[in-house]
């Protein structure tokens, strides 16, 4: 069964409350302060629950690179991008301008041999 996503803490408590996950992931920037708290709760109703400053994204293609920057991001979470491509494939300007894009976002663009374990993925 896959967690069950919170952007609030309030979100987090209704998960709680109405059970039926296995897991509760607090996918908000001060998530990290109600982890405790919140795990205590989740732990006496078993549900775990889970904080994560940054997700792990194998990215297939420089179009995956370019299409995946270009979506709304859904995550306070820092992604980062490993790249499963020769970045030599992209011109040096639109890498620049991709790293540019991915910091503003608080992402990093990465070499795909430096990824250990992905957490999603992304391809044309």
């Amino acid at each position: 069964m896959a967690p069950a996503r919170a952007s609030t803490r309030e979100e987090a408590l209704r998960l709680l409350e109405q059970g039926g996950v296995a897991a509760v992931e607090l996918d908000y920037e001060s998530g990290w302060r109600d982890a405790v708290e919140l795990g205590r709760l989740g732990g006496a109703v078993g549900i775990r629950v889970e904080f994560r400053g940054h997700e792990s994204i194998a990215v297939k293609s420089p179009a995956a690179l370019v299409s995946g920057l270009a979506r709304a991001k859904a995550t306070f979470r820092q992604r980062n991008l490993y790249c499963q491509f020769d970045l030599d494939r992209l011109p040096a300007a639109e890498l620049a301008k991709l790293e540019a894009k991915a910091e503003k976002l608080g992402d990093y663009i990465l070499a795909g041999h430096l990824l250990r374990e992905v957490d999603a993925v992304w391809s044309e």
